[in-house]
């Protein structure tokens, strides 16, 4: 029979210390849940500056003067088509394949999907999903650490928010999905999917750059640039998991947790 005394320095930890440790956190998801919602919104993040072309433009209106007098078709789609190309440089992630890109476009796969949460660590939030099997970037902030969720093919986002419910029992997340521009947000608890509302609502009681990531505006390495904090479940095994949930657990709770496997 385990330890009752959960010890924070031990590398290693048997699963009672693990369910232990888990229901002192899913004790205070429910006494945040009595006590209301977070403070309003303060939005921080700047929205990225869009990129002038106006030096093409010039450029094709002072070659349609040729002596010719033909039209400069290719010259202006040439033009049009080298700015678009400038405009998307800025906020499509490069790391992303073309092949990626059109599926989003597509609805075959999500273009962006996120967990948010109410944990204040993003550390905490990259131990939960590399304790669910979930793959994701975790990103710090005061009003909730937000998970960028890496599978995007089919169901796969939906599948993540409610391991990570299930997981951690008692802890409820928001779940915001971009499919071919689509938004779609809904509130995940217990492993089951509850009430969808309007993405207003959610950006207004979440950082500015949650609603910057969902629409495009800004990608996770732009983020990591502005200072925020990010960190990658795939970055930690599962002992180093552990050890950030006993750096994060008060000694001596006790009770019922969620099963990890």
């Amino acid at each position: 029979m385990a330890d009752d005394k959960f010890d924070p320095d031990e590398s290693h930890f048997s699963d009672e210390e693990l369910e232990a440790a888990l229901a002192g956190f899913e004790k205070e998801f429910a006494d945040d849940s009595a006590s209301g919602d977070a403070s309003d919104t303060d939005k921080t993040a700047d929205a990225a500056s869009a990129k002038s072309d106006s030096d093409a433009n010039d450029d094709t209106a002072d070659k349609a003067s040729a002596d010719s007098g033909q039209p400069m078709t290719d010259d202006v789609t040439g033009s049009v088509a080298d700015a678009v190309n400038e405009a998307m440089a800025d906020v499509v992630d490069p790391s992303l394949g073309f092949d990626n890109e059109l599926a989003g476009l597509l609805g075959n796969k999500a273009k962006v999907a996120l967990i948010v949460t109410r944990l204040a660590s993003a550390e905490l939030l990259a131990a939960f999903c590399q304790l669910s099997d979930i793959s994701a970037a975790c990103v710090g902030a005061n009003q909730g650490a937000v998970a960028v969720l890496k599978n995007l093919d089919g169901d796969g986002p939906e599948a993540a928010a409610k391991d990570l419910t299930t997981v951690v029992s008692g802890m409820a997340v928001i779940l915001a999905v971009n499919r071919a521009d689509k938004l779609e947000v809904a509130m995940y608890v217990q492993g089951e999917a509850g009430q969808s509302f309007a993405p207003p609502v959610l950006f207004t009681s979440t950082p500015r750059f949650v609603e910057d990531l969902m629409l495009g505006i800004v990608t996770l390495n732009q983020l990591k640039t502005q200072g925020f904090e990010v960190v990658d479940s795939a970055g930690l095994d599962h002992d180093q998991a552990m050890q950030i949930l006993a750096n994060h657990t008060k000694r001596g709770r006790g009770g019922r947790g969620s099963r990890i496997e």
